[in-house]
């Protein structure tokens, strides 16, 4: 596997968690957005330019991914409570990551996004009761469905993969 494109390794789902587990999961949702800030601070325009591998994103695609990411998640699990196991609009998160807003907005603003928009997630996921991490929504991507306490431990990875990516490349650059 390579280091430099899964520096925490791949997503596995170890649940059905507990709810200690799911506390510290959803604990960790609600951080995330801070830890993002202080990886990027005092990044100038030009450093925010570079990819964190060969033939991977820059870090302002990075972080502009994981709002857009982070957003479809959210949505994902509001519509997984709300439906019975609806099927999910996938995207191509790499065309996304191609379109003029990620290089002309500056990353505060997809900063400032994941910090409003984490509050809100952490609240729906703090709200729900047991029963409701079993809901579902169907990924016509992968023909399966997938329960929300999969979700969150999905969005934990995913947070923490992300920050490695920038945070191991400010490692290696001796930021």
């Amino acid at each position: 596997m390579d280091e430099l494109r899964y520096p925490i390794g791949l997503f596995t789902y170890e649940g059905p968690y507990t709810p200690e587990q799911r506390t510290q999961l959803i604990n960790n949702l609600a951080l995330i957005p801070g830890q993002y800030q202080q990886a990027v601070e005092g990044l100038t325009e030009d450093l925010l330019e570079i990819p964190y591998r060969e033939g991977g994103w820059t870090i302002r695609q990075v972080v502009h991914h994981v709002a857009d990411s982070h957003m479809n998640g959210y949505i994902r699990t509001k519509l997984a409570l709300t439906e019975a196991n609806p099927t999910i609009k996938p995207y191509e998160e790499a065309r996304w990551a191609e379109l003029g807003d990620t290089f002309h907005t500056p990353i505060q603003e997809s900063l400032n996004l994941l910090q409003h928009l984490h509050v809100r997630w952490a609240n729906v996921f703090r709200s729900m009761q047991e029963a409701d991490y079993q809901k579902t929504f169907f990924h016509p991507g992968s023909q399966q469905s997938v329960t929300l306490d999969h979700q969150l431990g999905n969005y934990d990875w995913h947070s923490r993969h992300h920050l490695a990516h920038i945070m191991s490349l400010r490692e290696r650059m001796g930021w």
